[in-house]
């Protein structure tokens, strides 16, 4: 069952905040120092939010992915793909601090601060990278498949994978460090993002075919479908306010979710952005949304993409409300 679309809802754009050029990928809201952290080609943009102050660029990698900052800590843990390191970078002054080999091409990370380690996702090697985050050394290695994208902790201590080539949920006992059994996500396609929303115990995964899948972890069974729009890339929880927010960068919209009561929710309320929009991060005390995003030319035959248009990057501001 795939639930329709409720009717567009106002837009609740607040600003932008420009940028450096270059490709962009996940960023995270540090609550604690007020910084917003966009991972990008070659270095993390750091927005001082609290104070106001212009974005700068700080740290050194190739093809950043994702970007967390490590709490109690100055550190941010960045994954480089293009040369299957996690790097660990100072955000006062950028300064690289550590390093560690990872598997081929990391892409997404989860920090699991109960256990003072963090999960890797090695998307073309099939691996999880389980990392120590006090000796910053790799102490375990989970052979999971390739095409892993976004992963997301259970209450349980189970880690659950996005899979975009097999369109399943994998899973990892975390006690055992063993790959456990996957979730068919039936007619989910390419599935991205990932959230995992304790009070219900489901996770939300985005789907590159304009759908979101509703799963029970604890059954580890798909409950059901809801129809989102095209080219998502995140999900973006807000426990407080019982929604998720997955934005959608082919059709230019932000999809909130409503979580509250039982079964597979209704509908989403679609918020107008922009077209490129399809990750961000969440500030969990206000409810504001900042979605990275720019402008791309054409597609030449033959290409996914167009090139990105000089000067166009920029940091949607949404408070939905």
């Amino acid at each position: 069952m795939v639930a329709a679309c409720a009717c567009a809802a106002p837009a609740a754009r607040a600003g932008d905040l420009p940028g450096p050029d270059g490709n962009y990928d996940y960023a995270a809201f540090d609550r604690g120092t007020g910084h917003l952290y966009v991972a990008r080609a070659t270095s993390v943009t750091d927005y001082d939010l609290k104070n106001g102050k212009a974005a700068v660029s700080i740290g050194q990698i190739q093809h950043g992915h994702a970007v967390l900052p490590l709490k109690g800590r100055t550190d941010l843990l960045v994954t480089s793909g293009d040369d299957d390191t996690v790097r660990f970078i100072d955000r006062t002054d950028g300064h690289e601090t550590g390093r560690v080999a990872v598997g081929r091409k990391p892409d997404g990370a989860v920090i699991d601060e109960r256990h003072g380690r963090a999960f890797v996702m090695n998307a073309k090697g099939g691996t999880v990278s389980v990392i120590d985050l006090a000796s910053r050394e790799v102490t375990a290695t989970v052979t999971l498949k390739p095409g892993l994208e976004f992963p997301a902790l259970g209450q349980d201590g189970t880690l659950y994978v996005n899979n975009e080539d097999a369109n399943e949920i994998e899973t990892v006992d975390t006690a055992a460090m063993a790959a456990g059994p996957a979730i068919a996500l039936g007619a989910c396609a390419g599935p991205s993002g990932l959230a995992y929303d304790k009070a219900s115990d489901r996770l939300i995964a985005a789907c590159a075919n304009g759908k979101a899948a509703i799963v029970s972890a604890g059954r580890k069974t798909l409950e059901g479908l809801v129809a989102i729009g095209g080219g998502p890339d995140a999900v973006i929880l807000d426990a407080m306010r019982r929604r998720a927010y997955i934005p959608c960068g082919a059709s230019g919209e932000l999809d909130q979710i409503s979580l509250a009561g039982a079964g597979v929710p209704g509908g989403v309320k679609r918020i107008p952005t922009e077209t490129g929009a399809r990750t961000g991060a969440l500030d969990a005390r206000t409810g504001t949304l900042y979605l990275p995003a720019a402008r791309f030319s054409p597609p030449a035959p033959g290409q996914a993409h167009g090139a990105m248009i000089p000067g166009s990057f920029h940091v949607l501001v949404v408070r939905a409300g």
